[in-house]
């Protein structure tokens, strides 16, 4: 993972004064300039904030003035890359400050998402007023550049990771709908890559509602690039077991199959070990089955409940009469997002979201 001071360091402070000192007539953009040799130490969402200021001090005060002078800036090739993730953050904070800049703000930063994506520097304006942005927003579905229409399906997703949440949409999830109606079938995977995380974002709080749009997707368009958008889309849904996801996907929950195991190796294990299973998966019916089988692994917590965690073993179509097996280890090494506790853990196998024979008990010991 790049380091804050790749993305945003002093060479790249350095060149984004460059380029600023251009747009501005020649006139030095003295405050970025300084920025950038006092960014060491610092995180890079502090980075952004600090050259952000620094842009918003080197930037004329009144918006027409600013958004000249930032349209000026786009004219050259040069003004792209992380140098311009502050100035989205900057046009942002203009864009929500003046109310004759928010709809120009946000068209914007529509320009300038092509350069780097603004889908963080969007969220205020849909935080602030949703149907207002989402007016803007609207006809970027037939934008010329794969960016632009990207930026309308990621920029709304209700949980982007590492960026605030969008709660209008979290309770409802509507609004956005027919603009990710209008991309599902976008010429590129880009965006409709997007489109399936929004998807699958929406199947996080309101599961129906994002099976019912996958469902009204693949009947009007049951194409390859449709059916992995979808799959990708239910991802949470299907590891999850949820029986209307799967059975849309093509995942029966009651399958006519035959599961063995988890037949543990060792029943007891250390932290930093790991637990080693076989299993077997067979279709005793008389037609071709689509399983999805998983495993859960129910881990002992600090107060000494447990909690499952459900993880992927093989997506695939079984013959009739055909059986499939195979071995997996599973990690128990620390990690900074889990934390193992010792004591007796259970690890059971589902097919299609239906849980397959026993919990198997294996003990979790202390590391050596």
């Amino acid at each position: 993972m790049p380091l804050a001071e790749d993305l945003l360091g002093a060479d790249t402070v350095d060149a984004l004064a460059d380029r600023l000192g251009r747009a501005l007539g020649g006139r030095p953009a003295q405050t970025v300039s300084r920025c950038g040799a006092s960014l060491g130490g610092l995180s890079f969402s502090a980075r952004t904030a600090a050259v952000r200021d620094a842009v918003l001090s080197d930037l004329p005060d009144r918006w027409p003035d600013v958004e000249r002078v930032l349209r000026t800036a786009l004219e050259d090739p040069e003004f792209t890359g992380w140098m311009t993730y502050p100035v989205n953050e900057a046009v942002a904070v203009h864009g929500l400050a003046a109310p004759d800049a928010f709809e120009p703000a946000l068209r914007l930063l529509g320009a300038l998402t092509p350069r780097l994506t603004a889908e963080i520097a969007v969220r205020p304006f849909l935080r602030a007023d949703l149907h207002r942005a989402l007016r803007v927003m609207a006809p970027w579905t037939e934008h010329d550049d794969p960016h632009v229409r990207r930026l309308v399906s990621e920029g709304t997703r209700p949980r982007l990771p590492w960026a605030p949440r969008l709660p209008d949409l979290v309770a409802d999830p509507a609004p956005a709908l027919p603009l990710l109606h209008a991309l599902r079938g976008d010429p590129s995977a880009y965006v409709r890559r997007s489109v399936a995380n929004h998807l699958n974002d929406i199947s996080r709080d309101h599961p129906a509602v994002a099976v019912a749009t996958a469902d009204r997707w693949l009947a009007a368009d049951a194409g390859s690039d449709t059916e992995r958008l979808v799959r990708h889309g239910l991802r949470t849904l299907v590891k999850a077991g949820d029986p209307a996801a799967l059975t849309l996907l093509g995942h029966a929950p009651d399958a006519p199959v035959e599961v063995t195991g988890p037949l543990v190796h060792t029943t007891e294990i250390r932290i930093g070990d790991h637990l080693v299973f076989d299993y077997a998966v067979a279709n005793t019916g008389d037609r071709p089955a689509s399983v999805v089988v998983d495993y859960v692994i129910h881990h002992v917590k600090a107060n000494g409940s447990r909690t499952p965690k459900v993880f992927k073993l093989t997506t695939r179509t079984l013959a009739p009469g055909e059986r499939w097996k195979a071995t997996r280890r599973h990690s128990f090494r620390a990690i900074t997002t889990r934390r193992y506790h010792r004591g007796v853990h259970l690890v059971r196998l589902q097919v299609n979201g239906v849980p397959r024979g026993g919990d198997v008990p294996f003990l979790l010991a202390d590391g050596t």
